[in-house]
């Protein structure tokens, strides 16, 4: 079995290809093709930590990911593991992906999904809320698919920001520490923090598409009931979104009015209201990443042989 490196893993997961896979799976996980039950999650007894658990399993591949979470790791990453693919026919294992980057490229890439799929143009300025691993990973999303956005960041720490902005665009032309004036002018905005704080809870508007994803538990919260409960309110997973979309269970959300992805791929929302767009993560969407390292590892074999 092949055990791929982060940098491995990266160059097997482009994100225009990993967006276009992404939509495939979306709509057979929608159909019932592929099984991906609820996150497992355990904590750990006091080191406040988490240890995830999150099998998928498709007709031709199954994915598992394990991966922990310790918030408070300063010499180790705060998140490791990794994400193993199997063969569904015969269940062999086949390889494993660096399970940081794939969950960093496969949420970008949701990302761009919903922007493909939700906002009706492309996007001109994107206000990117976080400055950590998921900010970094958005940035580089939306520099290769629209590399003439504008990106504002916005974190709490200023020197994170601008050495943040520094080393994704040095000139400074297209990605920037936010200034007075560019929430407003962004057609597009992406919380991507762990905050059980507000961080974002501007007025709804028509034409903003704003992108939750950093919550993933009931009790974290990124954006404000106000926008939240006047959006039309579209979710990736709608399995663990009820269970683990701390935004919308703390604004008290009616599921009954929230949409699956899937839903906006055949009948994208009228342009005329504000969209809110919910990711909270799914093992389906690893799978996907699985899906087109498989493919990429195919090929690149192909190629090479005589």
């Amino acid at each position: 079995m092949q055990i791929f490196t982060a940098g491995q893993t990266a160059s097997l997961l482009p994100f225009p290809e990993l967006v276009d896979t992404l939509q495939d799976v979306v709509r057979d996980y929608a159909a019932g093709s592929i099984l991906s039950p609820e996150r497992m999650v355990v904590d750990t007894a006091d080191a406040g930590g988490h240890l995830l658990c999150m099998p998928s399993v498709a007709n031709d591949i199954m994915a598992t990911k394990l991966i922990t979470i310790f918030h408070g790791n300063k010499a180790l990453p705060v998140i490791q593991g990794q994400v193993t693919c199997c063969d569904a026919r015969d269940g062999t294992f086949l390889f494993t992906l660096d399970g940081p980057e794939t969950t960093g490229r496969r949420t970008a890439a949701m990302s761009m999904l919903a922007i493909r799929m939700l906002h009706h143009s492309p996007p001109r300025h994107v206000l990117i809320i976080g400055t950590g691993t998921q900010a970094r990973g958005h940035v580089n999303a939306l520099r290769t698919l629209h590399p003439e956005a504008v990106i504002s960041v916005r974190g709490r720490r200023p020197a994170g920001v601008t050495a943040l902005c520094a080393t994704l665009d040095p000139t400074g032309h297209y990605v920037r520490p936010e200034t007075p004036g560019d929430a407003e002018a962004a057609d597009i905005v992406i919380t991507t923090t762990s905050s059980r704080d507000i961080v974002y809870d501007a007025a709804p508007r028509a034409g903003r598409l704003v992108i939750g994803v950093g919550a993933y538990r009931p009790e974290m919260i990124e954006i404000g009931p106000n926008l939240v409960l006047n959006s039309r309110l579209f979710v990736d997973d709608p399995i663990g979104a009820p269970s683990e979309a701390g935004d919308l269970i703390q604004a008290g959300v009616d599921w009954q009015n929230v949409f699956p992805l899937a839903t906006a791929i055949d009948t994208p929302p009228p342009p005329e209201i504000p969209v809110l767009f919910k990711s909270v993560g799914c093992a389906a969407w690893d799978l996907a990443a699985c899906r087109l390292a498989r493919r990429r590892l195919t090929e690149q074999g192909a190629a090479a042989a005589p």
